[in-house]
């Protein structure tokens, strides 16, 4: 059976990274979003809640059952330890289930999309090239208050806790800017995609 080639895509967050792959599922891609992955196990009877709220308390749940993101942050990021408390039930999950869904689906090549795939080394070495969704931190803040309502003192605790534009374009093999127009997106993923395909072994 040939091989078919994985992608890891990452970017910070507002960068764009689920807008280019769907662009890319779109073409044929088979798709496998962590993001997604984390939000299921985290949902009311997740997977992953017995031991969250085993861990932290019940507080960290909503009235749903799920985990109440906007609680779980305010305490990562107020205590370090604590998000590599998170870190420790949630990544071996992940990590589990993305590779039972790669295994699973269909494209010439695959992608994984992994927002800290720069900062982390379980991925870096798995996939065959990393791609950089790439904007200007200022665009990441704008785009994040339009779409989550987000303070700006926490948009930029979140971004100060990610690798920095430099640090992800320095283990770019493939970079995407998506710092202009919408309509400068379909290029770029168009030639990749072609690349992407030849890849195959």
């Amino acid at each position: 059976m040939k091989h078919r080639a994985l992608i890891g895509l990452t970017g910070g967050i507002g960068s764009g990274k689920s807008t280019v792959a769907d662009a890319f599922a779109a073409l044929g891609a088979g798709v496998v979003d962590t993001d997604q992955i984390a939000h299921r196990l985290t949902a009311p009877n997740g997977t992953a809640m017995p031991a969250i709220l085993a861990e932290f308390g019940p507080s960290v749940a909503d009235s749903t059952g799920a985990m109440d993101r906007s609680v779980m942050r305010e305490i990562v990021f107020s205590d370090p330890l604590a998000r590599k408390r998170l870190e420790a039930i949630l990544h071996p999950m992940i990590g589990a289930e993305s590779t039972r869904a790669l295994e699973a689906v269909d494209g010439p090549y695959r992608i994984v999309v992994v927002p800290l795939l720069v900062e982390g080394r379980h991925w870096r070495s798995r996939v065959d090239r990393v791609l950089v969704v790439d904007c200007p931190r200022a665009l990441q803040i704008e785009r994040v208050i339009q779409r989550s309502g987000l303070a700006l003192e926490q948009i930029e605790a979140i971004l100060d806790a990610q690798a920095t534009r430099e640090e992800r374009l320095a283990q770019a093999d493939d970079v995407i800017d998506n710092s202009g127009l919408p309509a400068e997106l379909p290029g770029q993923i168009q030639a990749l995609h072609a690349t992407y395909c030849q890849l195959r072994s």
